[in-house]
């Protein structure tokens, strides 16, 4: 009677063996097909790809780094602008002398009220 009992357990070892692998059969290719579907729907998606994206990372950055560098030198030469054009318009008033002293009287003899 051992022995039929050894064969029985050999006999459900083996199925559970076969089952097993039929399992891990069955997983890889739903794994494999899962897979192909994900990359047709990325795909179609139309991401862009690691590298595309750092590129174009790298663009910004250094078009980020120009623009700055250009606004500071717009700032000198407006700084450097700023005395020569408040000469130039006050040179070229009409009808004003370019030494009145704004804190003097008026022409009716008026002093400021803070004078």
């Amino acid at each position: 009677m051992t022995q039929t009992q050894n064969r029985i357990f050999d006999e459900l070892g083996r199925l559970f063996t076969n089952a097993a692998g039929a399992a891990q059969g069955v997983r890889q290719e739903i794994e494999t097909v899962l897979r192909g579907q994900a990359e047709r729907l990325i795909a179609d998606m139309d991401m862009v790809t690691r590298e595309e994206f750092e590129a174009v990372r790298a663009m910004a950055q250094l078009a980020r780094e120009e623009n700055e560098a250009l606004k500071a030198r717009i700032e000198v030469l407006e700084a450097a602008r700023a005395p020569k054009a408040g000469a130039a318009k006050k040179s070229t008033r009409k009808g004003a002398d370019a030494d009145e002293d704004p804190t003097a009287p008026g022409p009716e003899g008026d002093t400021s009220p803070l004078g």
